[in-house]
């Protein structure tokens, strides 16, 4: 497994956690909810460095893919 795979399975394994616990869903509901999810196709491409920004980072987007049914980034 390159190192790419392991931080992307790792980041993976930290959003699944966050899931479980702020939302009380799980474990298994939350790994399809990542894994179906535009994020997670933002962190699987490796080009978009995504995997290497902080597990409560990318948790952000996640949630505002939640709340507006798209990936919100801020502008610099």
């Amino acid at each position: 497994m390159s190192k790419e795979q392991q931080m992307i399975e790792y980041m993976v394994q930290d959003l699944v956690e966050m899931l479980t616990e702020t939302q009380g869903i799980e474990y298994d509901v939350a790994m399809r909810t990542i894994y179906d999810s535009q994020v997670y196709e933002k962190i699987i491409d490796t080009e978009t460095g995504l995997y290497r920004e902080s597990p409560s980072y990318v948790y952000g987007l996640l949630q505002d893919e939640f709340n507006f049914g798209h990936i919100v980034q801020a502008e610099v």
